[in-house]
């Protein structure tokens, strides 16, 4: 993990461009779908550096953890983006300036450079540097004066490690909205400055915007726990993009008549998702039902619909669907509609440590990150 202390540290938030990011580790698409899991991450950072060198990037590993925890307490902030975005299409839909306007925006055809640079990066690769998604959803919101829930959107249709809580609450931090009456206001001087002068919009960007307003902040629910796996019931597992590393399912002493894998890609957008997020997920998928093949039976691929779910886990003899929790967003929205069988959703150990702590902002959550590593097996925070 070369790309993981202090150099990380001192260069990360520079953007270089398409096929220079070198220092970052791009390794963000795999810890999103856990393909590789963030202890897993933690644990290889750790086993070569101090805590003390690591720790930025260790953070940034947490940031992720914190905005899921965040969200899993406060569901309704998904539901109100979810009815935001169904607005914002309508209008889409209705009012041709907002539509051509979005449509410049998605396409980088706004005439700001580095703008429809990123536009054009991330829809041709599938990825964009964390600093210059800030840049952009700034742009968006307070230049472009286009809804953020459309700008979400956009990212999640195009993002290879597009994830519903960092992704929606990322745009609302940028708005003013997570961190109320806070916003991010992006400058040209510090967009020349990190992207070591490939870009400089002076005088394009709007300088001194307010943060947008919105309703305060739903009351806060219990962390979910997670269920408790009887292997002794005759069951089905079925795998979701949420978490492709199902050995520690295998390990709760799980066997499973059947499995089958959830594709919940319609539940993500009211467009289509891009062709190349899709094929990505796809081959995630493969990768991990071809790693775990001799544990999983047979193989049913592509479900869409509790419906099809529900058939499926009948046909093959279960009493209980079983599933890694699948936190807030498209799979628990079909996970959600299952009612003919019990789905049992077991929580990962560092899930049910870390979420809740996950009460206010990332400082207060930060002061457990210590005993958060202590708590996996064989870490320490040094």
């Amino acid at each position: 993990m070369p790309r993981s202390a202090r150099d990380y540290a001192a260069q990360r938030n520079y953007d270089r461009g398409p096929g220079r990011h070198h220092d970052v580790s791009t390794l963000s698409p795999y810890i999103r779908h856990r393909l590789i899991t963030e202890p897993e991450v933690i644990g290889a950072v750790l086993g070569r550096y101090s805590m003390t060198s690591a720790e930025k990037f260790v953070q940034e590993v947490f940031w992720r953890t914190y905005w899921k925890g965040w969200l899993e307490m406060r569901p309704a902030v998904w539901a109100g983006y979810r009815q935001g975005l169904a607005r914002a299409w309508d209008n889409v839909q209705t009012q041709s300036g907002l539509r051509a306007e979005w449509e410049a925006a998605c396409k980088g055809e706004t005439g700001i450079e580095c703008f429809d640079h990123w536009a054009h990066e991330l829809t041709e690769t599938g990825y964009l540097h964390n600093h210059a998604r800030m840049w952009f959803a700034s742009i968006w919101v307070f230049t472009l004066r286009l809804p953020w829930e459309l700008g979400a959107d956009f990212f999640l249709r195009h993002l290879y490690d597009g994830d519903p809580a960092s992704n929606t609450l990322g745009w609302r931090w940028v708005a003013g909205l997570q961190t109320q009456g806070k916003h991010y206001v992006a400058r040209a001087s510090n967009i020349a400055k990190y992207t070591e002068g490939r870009f400089s919009p002076q005088h394009q960007l709007t300088p001194d915007p307010d943060p947008l307003d919105g309703p305060p902040h739903p009351p806060r629910m219990d962390a979910p726990v997670g269920d408790q796996v009887d292997p002794s019931k005759p069951s089905v597992l079925l795998l979701h993009e949420e978490d492709l590393s199902p050995g520690w399912l295998f390990d709760l002493g799980l066997r499973p008549r059947a499995t089958a894998t959830l594709d919940a890609t319609r539940e993500t957008s009211p467009l289509h998702i891009a062709p190349k997020v899709k094929t990505f997920k796809s081959a995630l998928m493969a990768d991990c039902t071809s790693r775990w093949s001799a544990s999983l039976g047979p193989l049913t691929p592509g479900l869409t619909t509790a419906q099809d779910i529900e058939d499926w886990a009948r046909d093959a003899g279960a009493q209980q669907i079983v599933t890694s929790y699948a936190p807030v967003g498209p799979a628990a929205t079909v996970l959600n509609e299952v009612h003919a069988l019990p789905v049992i959703r077991p929580l990962r150990d560092y899930d049910r440590r870390a979420w809740p702590q996950a009460t206010a902002g990332f400082f207060k959550f930060k002061k457990h990150i210590p005993d958060l590593i202590g708590a996996m097996k064989g870490l320490h925070a040094v």
